[in-house]
């Protein structure tokens, strides 16, 4: 399914996904946590966004790309690999942006991970050595104390500190990049 938009509501979508996803960014970066008080909100403004600039059909494509966005990041969170900030992150997100801009956003952001990760992982080779970078970002979750080795469960904080970059950063680059190109597509092409 193929939705066109206009080019103000491109413009708005650009705006509110742009300061939505700087918001985010900073939080998740700082704290990493993406606060309920910024996705709902978020979420609920990308509907009022998709009845007032493009009706009915543009709200069914808000909730095909919702329930592409909230769905695949849904099970990564159930099988582990990521926080419920994410989930409803991706999920606010979608709404604004539509079914295939959202996969557009899943599959550049895959690409922007990879990227950041191997150059995380490689500054901190150079910097760290291979053995530091290993204890610090290769950790099984699980940790051995006393004499005993008795096992002790690897706690949250450990584990958020364990991760190579917030959520959020690569979803940015990844969102900026697919409205930069609608918007050349729609005002150029």
């Amino acid at each position: 399914m193929d939705f066109p938009l206009t080019q103000l509501s491109l413009y708005v979508m650009a705006i509110g996904v742009g300061i939505f996803t700087i918001i985010a960014a900073i939080t998740d970066y700082k704290s990493r946590k993406i606060y309920n008080v910024l996705t709902v909100p978020f979420f609920v403004l990308g509907i009022v966004y998709q009845l007032a600039f493009n009706g009915w059909e543009g709200l069914l494509y808000g909730f095909l790309g919702f329930i592409a966005g909230f769905g695949i990041f849904f099970l990564i969170w159930m099988a582990g690999s990521g926080a419920a900030g994410d989930v409803k992150m991706m999920g606010a997100l979608s709404m604004w942006l539509g079914f295939r801009a959202t996969i557009a956003v899943m599959i550049v952001g895959t690409v922007f991970v990879l990227a950041g990760t191997l150059l995380v992982l490689f500054w901190s080779v150079v910097t760290k050595g291979a053995r530091k970078t290993k204890e610090k970002y290769l950790a099984t979750g699980k940790q051995f104390k006393g004499k005993k080795k008795k096992y002790v469960a690897e706690t949250e904080k450990q584990k958020l500190e364990r991760g190579i970059m917030p959520f959020a950063l690569p979803v940015v680059l990844a969102t900026w990049s697919v409205t930069t190109w609608m918007i050349i597509k729609a005002v150029v092409l």
